[in-house]
């Protein structure tokens, strides 16, 4: 109990919320050329070194303590001696999804805040990889987080990008490693199905899900996002009317691709997907488009490469075509093989489903924790609150970290 004791005491005998607000005042004051300014920030910094200096003197590991004051919340500090005594191990390596999880269109206006950016950085300082984790293309990622982080963190070596949700790797600094094409190791057929998709989805598009979406700018996953504010009633139609036309091209693709001409690739589509996830076979009802056949009746061959393909919906967000071997936790254990993490314990964030499989894999492995936004998936949800319940408010994801960086400084002492 000496460690609760200590931050009982520590929480209870010094005034941390100023003290963070102090910190959080130098660390984050903007270059200014004004003499009053950097006055001001000079007397907040020398207010800071003296309360910092109060609390090393109150405890036997009172710089350890200081510097977990000056980070986290009273909540936040037990919550990490909590995950300590349960796991007894920091955390090693970070896994972040990026839209709706570093950053929000609700509530940061789509930009990962500065305070988010700001502590990445400590913990970079402090030796921790970062893999970013999203679905997005890679030259989307690179450019907010050069912009973001700095062209030092990004190319330090210690940085990591799974981009398409896990259809490729960038590890800028590793030379023949530093970029890995994971899509180029599945199967021919499986990437003649796609060839076949990409090349029909805009061309074949009837005129207004041609004017309502674009494909975004992918190297493997096929992907259509809405012309319209992500959410929106108008995005939500396009994206369902999408996720129906890409069913059928699916269904079209695969028949082609194994030569099945007898039957209707586009009813095993629909029947499949729609047996497989329910929110697909719900779009699929309000667009009159759930077939009569059974699942039974799709030819064993075509049913095989159903299982090798993913059709993820994001509801008014986006319909796309993945591949199920090459998931986020695919490009998660790439990305951890290059940066040489060998026993990874990683803090995973995110809010999808894609993000809930890395979840998974982390908990069954015992390589880590998981966070997820209060307006994740419900089982992005469920499961973030069955496990360590590190959930957190919109655009607030310095959060949970805060909460790692109390967790890895008290490991610290063990």
């Amino acid at each position: 109990m000496e460690r609760y004791d200590q931050l009982y005491r520590l929480y209870e005998e010094f005034d941390t919320e100023t003290l963070r607000a102090y910190r959080e005042f130098t660390d984050l004051f903007p270059p200014v050329d004004s003499r009053v300014a950097l006055e001001h920030w000079q007397r907040a910094s020398e207010e800071l070194d003296e309360r910092m200096e109060a609390v090393r003197a109150a405890f036997p590991v009172g710089e350890t303590l200081a510097d977990v004051a000056t980070h986290a919340t009273r909540d936040q500090a037990f919550t990490a001696l909590d995950l300590l005594n349960r796991y007894e191990r920091g955390v090693n390596v970070f896994v972040l999804d990026v839209d709706e999880t570093l950053r929000s269109a609700g509530s940061t206006d789509n930009e990962i805040p500065r305070e988010t950016l700001h502590l990445l950085t400590e913990f970079h300082e402090a030796g921790t990889p970062i893999i970013v984790c999203t679905g997005q293309t890679l030259e989307n990622v690179k450019g907010f987080m050069i912009q973001g982080l700095g062209n030092e963190l990004v190319h330090s070596g210690d940085l990591s990008v799974v981009y398409e949700a896990g259809t490729g790797v960038f590890t800028p600094g590793h030379g023949s490693e530093t970029k890995q094409l994971l899509y180029e190791e599945l199967a021919p057929e499986i990437r003649g199905v796609f060839d076949r998709v990409r090349g029909r989805v805009l061309p074949d598009a009837p005129e207004q899900l041609r004017r309502g979406c674009h494909l975004q700018g992918n190297e493997f996953n096929v992907t259509l996002k809405p012309n319209f504010e992500t959410g929106s009633a108008r995005a939500r139609e396009v994206i369902d009317q999408a996720l129906v036309y890409q069913l059928d091209l699916l269904g079209e693709a695969v028949a082609a691709e194994l030569e099945v001409s007898d039957g209707d690739p586009t009813a095993w589509a629909r029947a499949y997907y729609a047996d497989a996830d329910p929110e697909i076979r719900g779009v699929l009802e309000t667009q009159d488009g759930l077939p009569a056949t059974d699942i039974e009746a799709i030819p064993q061959s075509v049913a095989s490469a159903f299982e090798r393909i993913d059709v993820a919906y994001y509801e008014a967000d986006a319909a796309e075509i993945g591949s199920l071997e090459l998931n986020k936790v695919a490009g998660v254990e790439a990305a951890l093989d290059v940066l040489g993490v060998e026993d990874p314990f990683a803090l995973v964030m995110g809010d999808s489903k894609s993000d809930l499989r890395v979840m998974r894999w982390a908990e069954e492995n015992d390589a880590g924790i998981a966070a997820a936004p209060e307006h994740a998936s419900r089982d992005v949800l469920d499961h973030v609150v069955r496990t360590d319940e590190l959930v957190f408010d919109r655009g607030k994801a310095t959060e949970p970290l805060r909460t790692v960086w109390a967790l890895n400084r008290l490991a610290e002492l063990e």
